[in-house]
């Protein structure tokens, strides 16, 4: 249960962050020539529990992805340069939204375990109650 547990935690997190990239997928700077929200990443690794004596997922970290920011001529906005083009954010939807169905996918498998996982431990404790 504390390996679909750990699971659970870290794609609920890389679920948080995919919205955040989405929600941020057209912010751009209001200072002139700024930099534009920058595209999160979760960074997962495995661990090794000691009280399990095997290995569970935990988030090494959430860092920025470093892929160049876009430009569009925009001269009106606020965050343009002096030849009018604003840095847009490194925010691809399309790749969010694959990164959002994987994560819900292995957020559902987790959950299924951690279920199965509980269903198992309340039929062993009704079978030692029946044998009593």
């Amino acid at each position: 249960m504390k390996v679909a547990a750990s699971g659970l935690d870290a794609q609920s997190l890389r679920l948080r962050v995919v919205a955040e990239n989405l929600a941020n997928a057209q912010s751009t700077s209001d200072v002139p020539g700024g930099d534009p929200y920058q595209r999160k990443l979760v960074n997962f690794r495995t661990i090794y529990a000691q009280e399990l004596n095997g290995p569970i997922v935990d988030v090494h970290s959430v860092s920025n992805d470093k892929r160049a920011f876009s430009l569009q001529f925009d001269p009106g906005s606020p965050g343009a340069n002096a030849e009018g083009y604003v840095k847009m954010p490194n925010v691809n939807s399309i790749v969010e939204m694959a990164d959002m169905r994987e994560a819900n996918r292995s957020y559902q498998a987790n959950l299924q375990v951690f279920k199965q996982a509980r269903e198992l431990i309340t039929l062993t404790i009704d079978l030692m109650r029946a044998g009593q």
